[in-house]
């Protein structure tokens, strides 16, 4: 039997090179990165995808989604978010908050904080007061304090649903 209470957490972290945007949260966000990466290098729905699927204790999302399979080559991570929350629906459980921890030198991801609440508000129909996204740096501290890379964590917290 599952707990009625159950928390899930995850990191995920993309190298960066010249471009002319990142995806986050799925907000397109102009600067002069691009993300390398098997999908649209969306870190922030990477790491609360497996979020979720930890939180369900259903392994990570190379389990679903293998970086060496071609069908999912440039996929839309929004398709991952939708697909965990089937999980969650499948399991009867529904998501009580999320907090998102996003790590980068560049760009300044200020402005963009609640394009991207919303985005994750509007994704896993949620209340905004249930999504929190901040934004920090690795004070010029290892590849993602270089702009080499950029990180995220992503917790979150689910309950079953009493119907």
């Amino acid at each position: 039997m599952m707990a009625k209470l159950r928390i899930g957490s995850a990191y995920d972290v993309h190298q960066l090179t010249q471009g002319d945007g990142i995806i986050l949260a799925g907000v397109k966000i102009a600067c002069a990165y691009h993300t390398i990466a098997h999908s649209d290098g969306d870190v922030v729905y990477h790491a609360l995808g497996e979020a979720i699927l930890g939180s369900l204790a259903l392994g990570d999302l190379g389990t679903y989604f293998p970086p060496e399979d071609d069908s999912f080559l440039n996929m839309d991570s929004a398709l991952i978010i939708k697909f965990c929350q089937n999980k969650l629906d499948e399991a009867k459980y529904e998501i009580c908050n999320i907090d998102i921890s996003i790590i980068a030198e560049s760009p300044k991801l200020q402005p963009h904080i609640l394009s991207m609440r919303n985005s994750i508000k509007d994704i896993l129909q949620l209340e905004l007061n249930q999504v929190s996204v901040k934004a920090g740096t690795n004070e010029g501290l290892d590849a993602i304090g270089q702009k080499k890379a950029i990180g995220c964590f992503a917790t979150v917290l689910i309950q079953k649903i009493e119907k």
